[in-house]
């Protein structure tokens, strides 16, 4: 059986992988995630995701009700910005 969600991770890591390689992460976050994993804290690891998730959501429903408000077409962008 075929996790939906690992099938558009692995299709969204296709399609921007490139460009997020370039994009820094804060100091010092990489080496925590790195000892998160060493240790297998999946408990933490899984809050940092949620975190993102939650920070995405709301990101991404602030620009839909600013579309909705200005009336444009919803639109897809090229890049990922951070």
């Amino acid at each position: 059986m075929t996790n939906p969600y690992a099938e558009w991770f692995e299709q969204l890591r296709a399609e921007y992988g490139e460009q997020l390689k370039a994009m820094p992460l804060p100091e010092g976050l990489p080496e925590h995630l790195h000892a998160l994993i060493q240790t297998h804290d999946e408990e933490a690891i899984q809050f940092m995701i949620k975190l993102a998730w939650q920070f995405g959501a709301q990101v991404g429903y602030a620009a839909g009700a600013r579309q909705g408000e200005a009336g444009t077409s919803p639109f897809r962008p090229g890049r990922v910005q951070a």
